[in-house]
């Protein structure tokens, strides 16, 4: 299940670390400065952070990434959703108080 915090993930410093899900983010970070020279050869996803892969697969990883559907879906439901904003949005602009008779 991917969203089991329990699940283990391999880490890209070194692959003997298999680290549970709950941990991974503070895993990355702690191994990054453990291994400055294998992270120098490592690209991070734009759509999650957690994934790392060689900065040569970057450009598939992108293609083939499951988050960039979730966050594609995430900016047409917004844009849908300001578009219905917009459309039911109803002017509370008045017209200033008048002294004026023209009569």
């Amino acid at each position: 299940d991917p969203l089991d915090p329990e699940r283990l993930i391999q880490c890209p410093y070194n692959k003997h670390h298999r680290i549970r899900a709950c941990r991974f983010p503070y895993h990355l970070v702690k191994c990054r400065k453990s291994y400055p020279e294998v992270a120098k050869k490592l690209a991070m996803c734009p759509f999650n952070a957690r994934h790392l892969v060689p900065k040569a697969d970057l450009g598939d990883h992108i293609v083939k990434c499951d988050d960039k559907v979730s966050i594609e879906q995430d900016i047409v439901n917004q844009a849908s959703g300001f578009q219905r904003q917009q459309m039911n949005a109803v002017s509370t602009w008045q017209a200033p108080p008048c002294d004026e008779d023209w009569e």
